[in-house]
């Protein structure tokens, strides 16, 4: 049973229909501070509208919890989630600060709950395929991982990702897919050794950036982010006999069928993927991690991407 924590635009237009075609679920509950807001949603998938978050985390038949709250909120309502005795799937970033996310996965190691971070991309089909061709040796030893998440500016000056307060930024936002798809492929143990943000004078938030990370095996890693750029969402992995790009890794929508691109010397071969629904993916790993009480991996993991965002902030 899942209560929905906000009517945000993801959990409309994504979060809420994969819920409601997956058996494992039943949405139970949608808070939101307003009833009025909360009500039009709750009737179209048959469930309570509740008015105020703190309400919504009161219901006792809830097991689980959705926070697509703006970065800066989700702390606060994590931890709450989690005094209440919910597990909790969370929008990315899943805070603000590594000190803020050890503070939030000691609690869920507490509790035995489960904590996820919403980076629903790595589940897409696309990605195993990938792994699959440096598996198969088809570019050799990697020797370098580069990824591009970027957009023109938003025309909206109260775009969440332009207010501090609620957690914005560009490295919070579009650059954590980046750091995320770089530890996807080379592990977690990398290492950031410089780094750069720009930050806008009028919201006092970083707008674009960059970062250069080294793993053990002296490959290198080369990532760049932003909100005031030619629109880009992709990584390629570049090796000693060859080199993979994926040209959309981050956004594929469900219907859309991705194109990887393997290049070797003198050949270039274009590999058509199925489509596939990434939001339902992740909603499957959240509901199999809850029933085999498989934590720690996920727990590990949102420990490892908050260490390496600080460390792009601390670098810059």
């Amino acid at each position: 049973n899942i209560g929905i924590l906000s009517t945000a635009n993801i959990a409309r237009r994504s979060i809420l229909p994969a819920l409601q075609s997956l058996p494992q679920y039943n949405i139970t509950a949608i808070a939101s501070r307003k009833l009025a807001n909360a009500k039009p949603l709750a009737q179209q998938y048959n469930c309570e509208a509740i008015e105020g978050y703190t309400k919504l985390l009161k219901n006792k038949d809830i097991n689980a919890i959705y926070i697509p709250l703006p970065t800066g909120l989700h702390k606060e309502w994590i931890k709450k989630s989690l005094l209440a005795g919910k597990h909790v799937l969370t929008e990315k970033s899943l805070t603000t600060s590594f000190k803020d996310t050890k503070e939030v996965i000691e609690l869920a190691n507490e509790k035995n709950l489960l904590v996820l971070e919403d980076f629903m991309f790595q589940f897409h089909r696309q990605h195993r395929f990938v792994q699959n061709l440096i598996d198969e040796g088809a570019i050799g030893d990697i020797r370098c991982f580069r990824s591009s998440f970027a957009c023109p500016p938003f025309q909206d000056d109260n775009n969440i990702r332009y207010q501090k307060k609620l957690g914005g930024g560009a490295l919070l936002d579009v650059g954590a897919y980046t750091l995320k798809a770089a530890q996807l492929f080379l592990g977690q143990d990398l290492e950031v050794q410089s780094s750069f943000l720009k930050y806008d004078q009028k919201y006092k938030v970083d707008v674009s950036g960059g970062a250069f990370l080294t793993a053990p095996n002296e490959v290198f890693v080369q990532v760049a982010f932003g909100f005031e750029h030619f629109y880009q969402c992709n990584y390629e992995i570049w090796g000693s006999e060859g080199k993979i790009t994926a040209q959309r890794s981050f956004t594929p929508r469900p219907h859309f069928k991705p194109q990887i691109v393997l290049e070797q010397q003198g050949k270039k071969t274009i590999y058509h993927i199925e489509a596939d629904n990434h939001f339902i993916n992740i909603l499957k790993e959240f509901a199999r991690a809850i029933h085999h009480n498989d934590f720690e991996k996920h727990h590990q993991e949102a420990l490892n991407q908050s260490r390496l965002v600080e460390a792009v902030k601390q670098k810059s």
